[in-house]
């Protein structure tokens, strides 16, 4: 990747991702896109990973590590009182100068994963519809699945700004959103789950405390409600029992999809993780799940993937369905729900 499109990366990650949700990222990140040093030692990162989320990781990680410098004072997940933002380039270059080795280290070897647990709040309408559609229990298959946090979503419990409350009532995992519109969800039962299958290049091990704190490097250091979550449904994954895989998601789906139960819907979801796959495995991806849909339903819940928007195709007794459901925020604190709004059913 060139240095300008590196450039355009980080203003677009500022202006786009970061306006509203992280003061000092979006300073930081318009700073760095003027800044040819600092672009430069972006080129180390893997190609195909989200550059800005991957520089911002490794230093938070080595911050949250105990790393002694002036930058500590302008994150607010360090110290209870950070100092403004228009003051923190000067130190965080400084940063990324003295510690540039590990950075560089960082950068090449580990990888931005899904870990935000809120995305769940639009993957438990979703799976409640799709029971309700074919009334089989589900068979959970996540791609980029990290350390599978999301594959728990029937754990969690959830309100929408309606003042109901929706899924485990009992959970200390407590997921809070809104949906977009005049739209407003049904009530909603939990459907019954068969199994549970994550897959990704790398299995992160919440009990394994390197992948622990990198997950939690991950994320933005102004959200402290998505620290918490983290938090509890870490504990949450380590009371239950789901089956983690590392290997390649697309090259191991159908592998995966034979050892499902046969009396069971396969859903197959990845949420902010398609970008990051090559263009022809996409198309791949889906012509595998075609293939297993003229056998078996299979729902493909999935975004990123061509744009940004939040898609259901199904594939119910040997008929395609393509939905979108709408918007959401990449953090999940809000999201659309067009569902039953546009499809096109298509014998195969």
């Amino acid at each position: 990747m060139t240095i300008e499109q590196l450039s355009n990366r980080f203003v677009t990650f500022s202006k786009k991702e970061c306006a509203g949700s992280s003061d000092l990222y979006e300073y930081l990140a318009m700073n760095i896109s003027e800044d040819d040093e600092l672009l430069r030692l972006c080129t180390y990162a893997r190609e195909g990973q989200p550059v800005p989320n991957l520089l911002f990781s490794a230093v938070h990680y080595l911050l949250l590590k105990g790393t002694e410098h002036p930058l500590r004072d302008y994150y607010p997940s360090i110290v209870a009182e950070p100092k403004p933002v228009e003051f923190s380039y000067p130190a965080f270059k400084d940063f990324c100068k003295i510690h540039r080795d590990a950075i560089t280290h960082l950068l090449q070897n580990k990888l931005v994963q899904t870990n935000e647990v809120r995305r769940c709040a639009y993957l438990f309408p979703l799976f409640s519809h799709i029971y309700d559609r074919v009334n089989k229990p589900l068979s959970l298959i996540e791609i980029g699945t990290s350390a599978g946090l999301q594959l728990l979503w029937d754990k969690y419990r959830y309100s929408y700004g309606t003042g109901e409350g929706f899924g485990n009532e009992k959970s200390n995992v407590h997921i809070h959103s809104e949906i977009k519109g005049d739209v407003q969800l049904q009530s909603m039962n939990i459907p019954p789950v068969a199994t549970r299958v994550g897959l990704d290049l790398h299995v992160s091990d919440l009990r394994d405390p390197e992948d622990h704190l990198w997950l939690k490097a991950l994320i933005w250091p102004e959200h402290d409600e998505r620290i918490e979550l983290f938090e509890q449904a870490s504990q949450c994954i380590q009371e239950n029992q789901v089956d983690l895989m590392e290997g390649d998601g697309v090259a191991l789906l159908n592998e995966v999809v034979e050892e499902l139960p046969k009396d069971t819907a396969i859903c197959i979801f990845h949420t902010h993780v398609a970008n990051q796959i090559p263009e022809e495995m996409k198309r791949t991806l889906l012509e595998k799940i075609r293939k297993i849909g003229e056998k078996r339903d299979v729902f493909h819940i999935y975004n990123n993937m061509w744009d940004r928007k939040l898609h259901l195709d199904s594939f119910i007794n040997g008929t395609e369905y393509n939905e979108i459901i709408g918007d959401t925020d990449g953090h999940g604190r809000w999201f659309e729900w067009n569902l039953n709004t546009a499809y096109v059913g298509t014998s195969r």
